[in-house]
């Protein structure tokens, strides 16, 4: 059986905490922040944890050494 490769897209994208939760960055940040409120920018920034079962298809399929 070969070795799981992880998916380089996925290792850009997300992180995993200590406890196996898994991390991303808020995404709509890049550009365009004249069409958002204020609120909306304020909202999206730092980072967010995906759903339990987000973040275990994650771990399954994209960063099986994660």
């Amino acid at each position: 059986m070969p070795k799981l490769k992880t998916k380089s897209g996925a290792k850009k994208r997300f992180k995993i905490t200590g406890s196996g939760k898994v991390k991303y960055t808020q995404a709509g940040k890049r550009h365009g922040m004249i069409k958002r409120t204020a609120k909306q920018i304020r909202n999206k920034r730092g980072t967010a944890v995906l759903f339990k079962t987000d973040g275990d298809n994650v771990k399954k399929y994209w960063l099986p050494n994660g």
